[in-house]
């Protein structure tokens, strides 16, 4: 996939849009049209352009990242930068004070662009090849389910970030697209969602020669992803009132019906030279040195990287959360402390030299060093660059450590000599792909249906496996000689549902730290007003910026349809709650 990825610039004259309201009366310019394009090798390209288009995102309108939407939005972490003020935006997502749609927010409205721009390519190539006979084009049907496949994906994406969603497909007319109401039954718009996944499984070989193209694996995988959230079903408030348990079945189903493994070691998965193994079962496809002008790089998390070194330079966002550190603690068993981890904090203080010593006696799971940069720590498994450039993370790598603290974030990052780097002005990109669903997705999926099926000593194996990857993962440099620090170890049993659910909960949060699912979690669990504001409770305590954060519930679990799109539509579309 990374080979053809050349071809998207050409082709991008024919389906480049500025808005969802842009594209309901959209006509494709340049040499291509759907009247002269109905060729299998035309329809090849516009397969790639569709391809593209789920990685065409960026800093301010992200799609395949959702630091912003994910992390920052939950207990994960901070939003870091230059002081509350620094792309202010962010700042009032972190403290759950976005209450008019498009005042002042212009980044969640752009990813809603983003993503159909997005929808909008995977149309015009569906409504191409549709018009292909069958006979001419072997591959009409494989590539009409890849399509529909990212079509599915985008919508599920907008779904978990604005619940009330247009479905665009590419069989309506521009009249008809002008009358799609957002204002639809929660489960129907999971339904029709998921009509695209079950085509996609139903049409698409388990695997795809050309990495990167999607497959029933993935569509499994993606399944199962969706029929969990369908589960927990909503009312008109977002409150979760009943879990659906024919649908916690599919979930297995789908769940047992994907084929991967998880990395030997954790940081595999965030590290170049691993893209597509074992444990990525989809992920969008970037390149380096491919033969296009700029290359097919990720700037989506450029203002993240270190800011106070030039081995990085710019800006300082994306902070690890006190209240996240805290979580990666374990007890003398080697188990996380599930209810009083964030009594204390994991490190006492700042030592000369700005090395954090962590508290006499505390042990922790060694995640936390393949998740946060802490001072006096290698980073990114890297001790000097080129021997010359210091790669410990220094207390000078924080930008505003007075309001952020002094926390950093490594998943997404890359050493500065890494061949995947480029460094655009202050901001860094990586080819580097970003993983929508691991290997490790699927098996949690998996166990957090069986507990809620009461099936719980049946997940107790999964999760177990999911630590026991954990406990293994310590042979790069993490931190410096103290490898005595870390301490975990697997469950003997599972007492109860509720203990059960605890533990699941908890280690989809040290597994998946700061990779963007944790409030999407936590709303799916019913449970983001209570975290949340307990989590703000005790952080307001430590970090003075969050004193007036209040989470609202069934307000604060969506964000705004972009009132523009309402005005656009004449009131078609309807206002999420509390706006």
């Amino acid at each position: 996939m990374k080979n053809i990825l050349k071809y998207i610039t050409v082709l991008s004259v024919i389906v480049t849009l500025n808005s969802c309201s842009d594209f309901l009366e959209f006509e494709p310019r340049g040499v291509l049209s759907s009247e002269n394009v109905n060729s299998p090798s035309n329809a090849e390209a516009l397969v790639i352009a569709a391809y593209a288009g789920i990685g065409n995102d960026e800093m301010i309108g992200p799609l395949t990242s959702l630091w912003v939407y994910g992390s920052v939005r939950s207990d994960d972490a901070y939003k870091g930068g230059g002081g509350r003020g620094d792309v202010d935006v962010i700042d009032r997502y972190e403290q759950y004070n976005l209450t008019i749609a498009d005042q002042g927010d212009w980044m969640a409205p752009r990813t809603w662009t983003n993503y159909y721009k997005a929808i909008s390519r995977a149309n015009f190539a569906l409504r191409v090849i549709n018009d292909i006979p069958n006979e001419t084009y072997p591959e009409k049907i494989i590539r009409q389910a890849e399509l529909r496949f990212l079509r599915a994906h985008s919508h599920f994406m907008l779904k978990l970030l604005f619940k009330k969603i247009p479905i665009i497909t590419e069989d309506l007319t521009q009249e008809e697209i002008k009358q799609v109401s957002n204002d639809v039954p929660n489960n129907e718009l999971w339904e029709k969602i998921a009509e695209d996944f079950l085509f996609a499984y139903n049409n698409l070989p388990q695997f795809q020669s050309e990495a990167g193209r999607a497959n029933r694996n993935a569509a499994a995988a993606y399944l199962a992803k969706l029929r969990l959230y369908q589960a927990y079903e909503q009312n008109d408030s977002h409150q979760v009132v009943s879990i659906n348990r024919a649908l916690l079945e599919e979930v297995i189903q789908y769940a047992d019906q994907v084929q991967g493994a998880l990395e030997a070691d954790y940081s595999n998965n965030f590290l170049d030279g691993f893209d597509n193994g074992p444990e990525s079962i989809w992920a969008v496809q970037f390149s380096i040195n491919d033969g296009t002008v700029v290359s097919r790089v990720s700037y989506v998390t450029g203002l993240n990287s270190p800011h106070g070194t030039d081995l990085y330079g710019c800006c300082g966002f994306h902070l690890a959360s006190q209240n996240m550190v805290n979580a990666f603690k374990t007890n003398a068993q080697g188990l996380p402390l599930l209810d009083d981890f964030n009594n204390q904090s994991i490190f006492d203080s700042i030592a000369p030299g700005g090395i954090s010593p962590i508290t006499a006696g505390q042990t922790i799971d060694p995640r936390l060093d393949h998740t946060v940069g802490i001072p006096g720590r290698p980073f990114k498994y890297r001790n000097t660059v080129n021997n010359t450039g210091d790669m410990i993370y220094n207390f000078s790598w924080a930008r505003d450590p007075g309001v952020y603290g002094y926390f950093g974030n490594m998943k997404e990052q890359q050493a500065p000599d890494c061949s995947c780097y480029v460094k655009e002005g202050p901001f860094v990109g990586t080819s580097k792909n970003i993983d929508f669903i691991r290997y490790a997705d699927v098996l949690l999926f998996k166990a957090e249906a069986l507990i809620q099926l009461d099936r719980w000593n049946e997940a107790l194996p999964i999760i177990n496996q999911i630590r026991a990857r954990a406990g293994q993962s310590t042979q790069r440099p993490l931190a410096a000689g103290a490898s005595n620090i870390y301490n975990v170890n697997q469950y003997e049993t599972f007492p109860s549902k509720e203990f059960a659910l605890k533990v699941l909960k908890f280690e989809r949060r040290l597994e998946f730290a700061m990779e963007g699912h944790r409030f999407f979690d936590l709303v799916r669990w019913g449970e983001a007003a209570q975290v949340l504001n307990a989590y703000l409770d005790k952080e307001k305590q430590r970090r003075d910026f969050l004193s007036n954060a209040r989470f609202t519930a069934g307000r604060d679990e969506y964000y705004p349809i972009p009132q523009r799109e309402i005005d656009f539509t004449r009131g078609v579309y309807k206002q999420n709650p509390g706006y």
